[in-house]
């Protein structure tokens, strides 16, 4: 499994070794524990532009992740945005480390198959972010639930 990470923001809250943990055992966990993998750390603004451009949504949003399996390079790129992790970290008195990486995990098993549309899948979701967190260290939400935007 290879996993690159770029920043486009800094400071950086998070060491590289800890967004590639965070990756690779979402993989692991979705069970495609050879995918390769791009992670960017953005800010708002360019998540943003991403989120109109390809979705066609204009509002701010925390991760975006394309599915690129076709082809050389990465089977697919999670940008995370660093600003949302933060403000969210923040209102819901969480660690913004605990925070980005709950976003790096959900872009990841994005890929892997998961998804947050429907109740269901939604829970499913919920259930394989908190079993990946757990097992890199993180300490539970006060909530217990995220909300996603």
């Amino acid at each position: 499994m290879t996993i690159s990470v770029s920043w486009d923001v800094e400071p950086r809250p998070l060491a590289d070794e800890d967004v590639q943990a965070a990756a690779r055992a979402a993989a692991v966990h979705g069970g495609q524990p050879n995918l390769e993998l791009a992670i960017v750390l953005v800010d708002e603004a360019f998540l943003c532009d991403l989120h109109l451009r390809f979705l066609d949504d204009p509002s701010p949003t925390d991760v975006i992740t394309f599915d690129l399996g076709e082809g050389p390079g990465p089977e697919g790129e999670v940008y995370v945005s660093v600003d949302r992790a933060r403000e969210v970290s923040s209102t819901r008195g969480t660690s913004l480390r605990r925070e980005l990486a709950l976003y790096v995990v959900h872009g990841v098993l994005h890929l892997c198959g998961f998804d947050d549309h429907k109740d269901r899948d939604r829970t499913e979701m919920r259930v394989a972010e908190c079993a990946v967190l757990e097992s890199l260290g993180y300490a539970d939400e006060p909530s217990g639930e995220h909300e996603w935007s």
